[in-house]
């Protein structure tokens, strides 16, 4: 039997169905489009690169030939920061110098390496390093007085001696908002005695009411030196919220034991004054291989655990010349 819906039956449903004509269907992905479609560049598929942004950061003048254009890079993980100097080639961008914020343990911080205080420290590292290299860390030896006030190295330059080294910021896919932590890399390279074109105007403590702009320095300063962070211990530890664990901190309390220090503030001084002092990157050592060859062509080898293990050598002209003559010998008899 039908079943009935209403007042229409599934039959009459079925007739309108059949009846009624489909809507015009515009097609856009024609074949013209598959044709003139272009695949885009690997990293900008993978969202890793912004080529709007970089093609205006490496272009150079036609009349400066092959003068590199040095970038200052600061990119930021979940645990620690990153700093370049880089140029680009044809080949591939090349780095100058580098610095992360884990090469901090050895001049005493051993928590909170992605923090402001720890950009701002690694990009200090980063410039003197860089001065170091190349021979301007006497001549520049950036700002001795970290108060938060805006530096220039281009104000310290004397008729006659080398430019300071110059170099633009790259931040990648980061939204430059105010007080963004690669403004710290960027305050600490500046601080360190490169010169990277810039203004105040993304620093903690810059605000903007109307068209008054004003910049306040201090705030600038407690972020530098990780005040923000001694205070919230403080808080938390006089105001414990609920599921608090006295744990958190640990990390932090070993780290300024361990330093000698009472506070964070301190703790950095200590750490600013000691990058200036050692910035260079210590030589790797090298590792002399123990092992030896127990047999006369060298394919066992002994481990100084006493472990022995066969590693094939490509034979000699002579040897493969004998052992074609041996193969034909043994096929003729």
């Amino acid at each position: 039997p039908d079943k009935i819906f209403g007042n229409i039956s599934i039959t009459q449903i079925t007739k309108k169905a059949k009846t009624r004509k489909m809507a015009f269907v515009k097609v856009y992905k024609t074949n013209a489009y598959f044709k003139r479609f272009q695949t885009r560049f690997r990293r900008r598929r993978e969202g890793k690169t912004d080529y709007y942004a970089r093609r205006r950061l490496i272009i150079q003048d036609k009349n400066k030939y092959n003068t590199p254009k040095y970038r200052f890079v600061a990119r930021i993980t979940n645990q620690r920061v990153i700093c370049q100097v880089a140029y680009a080639t044809i080949q591939g961008d090349r780095v100058l110098c580098e610095a992360q914020s884990t090469e901090l343990r050895k001049y005493g911080l051993e928590s909170g390496l992605a923090n402001y205080a720890a950009c701002y420290a690694t990009g200090l590292l980063l410039a003197r390093r860089l001065l170091n290299k190349t021979g301007l860390d006497k001549l520049y030896a950036g700002n001795q007085k970290v108060d938060g006030q805006d530096y220039d190295v281009v104000n310290d330059v004397k008729e006659g001696e080398r430019k300071p080294f110059k170099a633009v910021l790259d931040v990648g896919l980061v939204a430059t908002t105010t007080g963004n932590r690669v403004f710290g890399c960027l305050k600490g390279a500046c601080d360190g005695g490169l010169h990277i074109p810039h203004s105040n105007k993304r620093y903690p403590g810059f605000s903007k009411e109307g068209d008054k702009e004003t910049y306040n320095a201090k705030v600038h300063r407690e972020r530098i030196f990780g005040v923000h962070v001694q205070n919230y211990m403080k808080y938390v530890k006089e105001n414990p919220f609920e599921g608090y664990n006295e744990q958190q901190f640990k990390k932090w309390s070993e780290t300024l034991k361990k330093a000698g220090v009472d506070s964070v503030e301190k703790l950095y001084t200590k750490i600013h004054a000691e990058i200036r002092k050692t910035p260079a990157r210590p030589a790797k050592k090298e590792h002399k291989k123990t092992h030896k060859f127990t047999d006369k062509k060298k394919t066992v080898i002994e481990t100084p655990s006493g472990r022995k293990y066969k590693r094939d050598r490509k034979l000699t002209l002579e040897e493969r010349k004998k052992r074609v003559e041996k193969k034909i010998a043994k096929a003729l008899k």
